[in-house]
């Protein structure tokens, strides 16, 4: 027994040893980074209509042979010369794929923040791709502003679902002046959730005591290791419902015919469904709409990245590590 105290006793100073050198290392890498690397950022657009006459003319090439692609081509080209590019109207085509922290919305603002330098309201359009279950209410309530921007600009703004538009990714959606969802595409979930373990019971079945100290009556609610008290449950439930009513009124503000009382239970719908309910305008898939709208209107894809440095990239982790770990 002593043996195996003794043991414990020397992994648990391993770890403790290991743990603080990470944290050491992670600073280090950090300062040392830090002011020295800017962030690598990049705006790039490209040309859809160019990218639809490409595959549309290497079908011909391999389907029609030859000649006929050639007479097909000195045809497209005179039909170009013909149009104005000046007097066609844009369209500015976005994607975003949303994670529970809407982390793509750093990259949303600088791609709305172009386009707005440019875009010519009243004439131009943008066509948001979006695709996301949702996640915390202060990060696509950030998106969902964002979004707002385009059209508060007097800019057509359509969003396109292939997949899923839920909870906050619909918060996004329904700023559209128009929402164009594919048949099986997921949609709604308008509600607020929140989840927390309690491992209370446990730690005083073994002796362990939490120490919590507040300043505030309601600064903690509910936590995960003290003792959970009714008050604490009734104040959470209270502002989950706030943040519900907030949603709602969100909704209406852009969607005034929806029918919250009863659409706002939590539920998702299926394309087809949602569009009988009112939370969609029209069933199809983005592929479909863009197409359709390179026919008659310039299209360009708008994308920003940022790629930070390596050394950046490990010291940001062992910051968000740490603080983290100080929150508990």
């Amino acid at each position: 027994m002593e043996f195996l105290h003794d043991y414990g006793l020397f992994l648990l100073k391993s770890l403790t040893i290991l743990v603080l050198a990470l944290i050491l290392l992670g600073a280090v890498v950090a300062a040392a980074t830090r002011g020295r690397s800017r962030d690598d950022e990049q705006l790039t657009v490209r040309d859809l209509n160019q990218r639809y006459r490409e595959m549309e003319q290497t079908l011909q090439r391999k389907v029609l042979g030859r000649g006929p692609f050639r007479k097909l081509l000195r045809q497209s080209r005179r039909a170009r010369k013909r149009e104005s590019r000046s007097e066609r109207s844009r369209v500015y085509v976005l994607r975003f794929h949303g994670d529970i922290r809407a982390t793509a919305v750093e990259n949303l603002r600088e791609e709305i923040s172009a386009i707005l330098t440019l875009a010519r309201p009243g004439t131009d359009q943008a066509v948001l791709c979006l695709d996301s279950g949702g996640g915390l209410v202060p990060s696509y309530g950030l998106a969902a502003a964002q979004v707002a921007r385009l059209r508060d600009a007097d800019l057509g703004l359509t969003v396109t679902v292939d997949r899923v538009a839920a909870s906050g990714g619909y918060l996004m959606a329904a700023v559209a002046q128009r929402i164009v969802a594919a048949p099986f595409a997921v949609v709604g979930s308008i509600g607020v959730v929140a989840q927390i373990p309690n491992v209370h019971r446990l730690l005083k079945r073994h002796d362990v005591d939490i120490e919590l100290l507040t300043a505030g009556q309601h600064k903690r609610t509910l936590t995960v290791l003290g003792k959970n008290t009714p008050e604490g449950r009734a104040k959470f439930q209270q502002e989950l419902e706030e943040t519900h009513d907030l949603f709602k009124n969100y909704l209406q503000r852009y969607r005034p015919e929806l029918d919250l009382g009863t659409l706002a239970t939590g539920e998702h719908w299926y394309g087809e469904q949602a569009l009988e309910r009112g939370l969609v305008d029209a069933i199809g898939t983005s592929d479909d709409l863009l197409q359709k709208l390179a026919r008659e209107h310039d299209l360009y894809e708008v994308r920003f990245s940022r790629r930070r440095p390596l050394g950046r990239r490990i010291g940001i982790a062992f910051e968000r590590g740490l603080e983290r770990l100080l929150q508990r």
